[in-house]
């Protein structure tokens, strides 16, 4: 399979059979970058970040794990988190973003990433195995993800999904939710 437009489209309309979390993420997707822009939000709203990371795969990712993440996250102080974001938010680049954002608890670069891409989805997206595997299954991206990927990870992976989003005249969320589908597909 190749990635063009018309495969893409035509896998986004399917995305909600595979993922029930579809239209909560929809929400988020339109309410966060606002909200985090502004520092207008409480506790809840960046915890769902962390907590969509690990649920969004319904049952893949071990509770012990995914709870010992969100445990972790919930060490941090609000004010440690609304500093974290904002300067996140004024940030230029990935490695930027990334380097407040992996400065709290339970925050790694993955968990780093979904911050990033609910604070801009226009520029970022999250990074995770699943992702990763399947660009590399259509000959998009090289090498196994990395059992702890780094910053300059997460750039080359950001770069290819930008470049193939410009190829294929689609935003990067379009691409996530087509490339999940593919994923169920394969």
């Amino acid at each position: 399979m190749k990635l063009t437009a018309a495969s893409i489209e035509e896998r986004i309309d399917a995305y909600p059979e595979y993922q029930p979390l579809s239209t909560v993420e929809e929400e988020h997707r339109d309410l966060l970058p606002r909200m985090f822009a502004d520092g207008d939000y409480g506790w809840r709203d960046p915890e769902w970040v962390v907590q969509w990371y690990g649920r969004r795969f319904l049952g893949a990712v071990p509770n012990a794990d995914r709870r010992a993440i969100e445990d972790a996250y919930d060490d941090n102080d609000y004010e440690d988190v609304h500093a974290a974001i904002s300067a996140a938010v004024e940030a230029d680049t990935a490695a930027e973003m990334l380097s407040s954002l992996t400065s709290l608890s339970g925050v790694d670069v993955q968990i780093g990433s979904a911050f990033c891409q609910f604070i801009d989805p226009s520029r970022y997206v999250a990074i995770d195995e699943r992702q990763w595997s399947t660009l590399r299954s259509l000959g998009e991206l090289d090498g196994d993800y990395p059992a702890e990927p780094t910053v300059s990870d997460y750039e080359r992976y950001l770069e290819t999904y930008r470049m193939i989003a410009t190829r294929c005249e689609c935003s990067l969320w379009d691409l996530y939710r087509a490339l999940w589908v593919i994923a169920e597909e394969q």
